[in-house]
Protein backbone atom coordinates (compact mmCIF):
# COMPACT_ATOMS: atom_id res chain seq x y z
CA UNK A 1 0.00 0.00 0.00
CA UNK A 2 1.27 3.48 -0.91
CA UNK A 3 -0.19 6.79 0.22
CA UNK A 4 0.14 9.26 -2.63
CA UNK A 5 -1.31 12.43 -1.11
CA UNK A 6 -2.26 13.95 2.22
CA UNK A 7 -5.39 16.09 1.88
CA UNK A 8 -6.63 18.19 4.79
CA UNK A 9 -10.35 18.78 4.27
CA UNK A 10 -11.78 21.89 5.94
CA UNK A 11 -15.47 22.75 6.09
CA UNK A 12 -15.75 26.55 6.02
CA UNK A 13 -18.98 28.28 6.97
CA UNK A 14 -17.81 31.26 4.86
CA UNK A 15 -16.51 29.36 1.84
CA UNK A 16 -15.83 32.47 -0.26
CA UNK A 17 -13.79 34.16 2.50
CA UNK A 18 -11.77 31.01 3.19
CA UNK A 19 -11.07 30.55 -0.53
CA UNK A 20 -10.04 34.19 -0.93
CA UNK A 21 -7.71 33.98 2.07
CA UNK A 22 -5.98 30.66 1.36
CA UNK A 23 -5.90 30.86 -2.45
CA UNK A 24 -5.64 34.57 -3.19
CA UNK A 25 -3.74 35.90 -0.18
CA UNK A 26 -1.63 32.96 1.03
CA UNK A 27 -1.12 32.00 -2.61
CA UNK A 28 -2.00 28.30 -2.61
CA UNK A 29 -2.50 27.41 -6.30
CA UNK A 30 -5.88 26.02 -7.30
CA UNK A 31 -5.67 22.43 -8.54
CA UNK A 32 -9.38 21.89 -9.17
CA UNK A 33 -12.79 23.31 -8.30
CA UNK A 34 -16.17 21.64 -8.44
CA UNK A 35 -19.64 23.08 -8.11
CA UNK A 36 -23.06 21.44 -8.16
CA UNK A 37 -26.48 22.08 -6.68
CA UNK A 38 -25.18 20.15 -3.64
CA UNK A 39 -22.29 22.53 -2.91
CA UNK A 40 -18.80 23.71 -3.83
CA UNK A 41 -15.28 22.48 -3.21
CA UNK A 42 -11.88 23.78 -4.27
CA UNK A 43 -8.66 21.79 -3.97
CA UNK A 44 -5.58 23.92 -3.33
CA UNK A 45 -1.96 22.85 -3.70
CA UNK A 46 0.14 23.35 -0.58
CA UNK A 47 3.53 22.03 -1.64
CA UNK A 48 4.86 18.95 0.10
CA UNK A 49 2.57 17.57 2.78
CA UNK A 50 3.55 15.79 5.97
CA UNK A 51 1.55 14.38 8.85
CA UNK A 52 2.99 15.47 12.19
CA UNK A 53 1.72 13.57 15.21
CA UNK A 54 2.52 15.06 18.62
CA UNK A 55 1.67 13.90 22.10
CA UNK A 56 -0.10 16.41 24.38
CA UNK A 57 3.14 17.40 26.15
CA UNK A 58 4.91 18.23 22.85
CA UNK A 59 1.85 20.11 21.55
CA UNK A 60 1.84 22.20 24.72
CA UNK A 61 5.60 22.82 24.38
CA UNK A 62 5.18 24.03 20.77
CA UNK A 63 2.34 26.36 21.81
CA UNK A 64 4.42 27.67 24.72
CA UNK A 65 7.38 28.41 22.40
CA UNK A 66 5.30 29.99 19.63
CA UNK A 67 2.59 31.72 21.66
CA UNK A 68 3.47 31.56 25.35
CA UNK A 69 0.51 29.40 26.36
CA UNK A 70 -1.62 26.48 25.13
CA UNK A 71 -3.99 27.78 22.43
CA UNK A 72 -4.31 25.24 19.61
CA UNK A 73 -6.90 22.53 19.40
CA UNK A 74 -6.04 19.05 18.25
CA UNK A 75 -5.44 20.25 14.67
CA UNK A 76 -3.05 23.00 13.61
CA UNK A 77 -1.86 23.66 10.06
CA UNK A 78 1.78 24.65 9.52
CA UNK A 79 2.99 26.29 6.30
CA UNK A 80 6.69 26.67 5.49
CA UNK A 81 7.16 30.07 3.83
CA UNK A 82 10.18 32.06 2.68
CA UNK A 83 9.62 34.97 5.10
CA UNK A 84 7.31 34.20 8.01
CA UNK A 85 7.38 37.79 9.30
CA UNK A 86 6.28 39.26 5.96
CA UNK A 87 3.64 36.59 5.33
CA UNK A 88 2.30 37.06 8.88
CA UNK A 89 1.82 40.77 8.19
CA UNK A 90 0.21 40.08 4.81
CA UNK A 91 -2.24 37.52 6.22
CA UNK A 92 -3.09 39.80 9.13
CA UNK A 93 -3.87 42.54 6.65
CA UNK A 94 -6.19 40.12 4.85
CA UNK A 95 -8.20 39.27 7.95
CA UNK A 96 -6.25 36.68 9.94
CA UNK A 97 -5.89 37.23 13.66
CA UNK A 98 -2.27 37.25 14.84
CA UNK A 99 -2.08 35.05 17.93
CA UNK A 100 1.70 35.48 18.25
CA UNK A 101 4.28 37.42 16.28
CA UNK A 102 7.25 35.55 14.77
CA UNK A 103 9.63 34.05 17.32
CA UNK A 104 12.89 32.15 16.86
CA UNK A 105 12.33 28.61 18.10
CA UNK A 106 14.72 26.16 19.79
CA UNK A 107 14.61 24.14 16.55
CA UNK A 108 15.95 27.23 14.68
CA UNK A 109 13.01 28.40 12.68
CA UNK A 110 11.10 31.66 12.77
CA UNK A 111 7.49 30.78 13.66
CA UNK A 112 4.34 32.84 14.03
CA UNK A 113 0.81 31.79 14.93
CA UNK A 114 -2.43 33.04 13.40
CA UNK A 115 -6.10 32.20 13.41
CA UNK A 116 -7.32 31.97 9.83
CA UNK A 117 -10.71 31.59 8.19
CA UNK A 118 -12.68 28.46 9.06
CA UNK A 119 -11.20 28.54 12.57
CA UNK A 120 -7.83 27.09 11.56
CA UNK A 121 -4.82 27.66 13.80
CA UNK A 122 -1.93 28.40 11.45
CA UNK A 123 1.78 28.25 12.12
CA UNK A 124 3.94 30.03 9.55
CA UNK A 125 7.56 28.94 9.72
CA UNK A 126 10.80 29.83 7.99
CA UNK A 127 13.74 27.48 8.44
CA UNK A 128 16.80 29.45 9.53
CA UNK A 129 19.44 26.81 8.92
CA UNK A 130 21.31 24.16 10.86
CA UNK A 131 21.42 24.18 14.64
CA UNK A 132 23.19 22.09 17.22
CA UNK A 133 20.01 21.89 19.31
CA UNK A 134 17.86 18.75 19.10
CA UNK A 135 15.34 19.13 16.28
CA UNK A 136 11.69 19.27 17.32
CA UNK A 137 8.91 19.66 14.80
CA UNK A 138 7.14 23.01 14.14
Amino acid sequence: MTVRELRLVVTAADYDEALRFYRDVLGLPERAAYSSPDGRVTILEAGRATLEIADPAQAEFIDRVEVGRRVAGHIRVAFEVDDSAAVTAELAGAGATVVADPVRTPWNSLNSRLEGPAGLQLTLFTELGETTEPQDAP
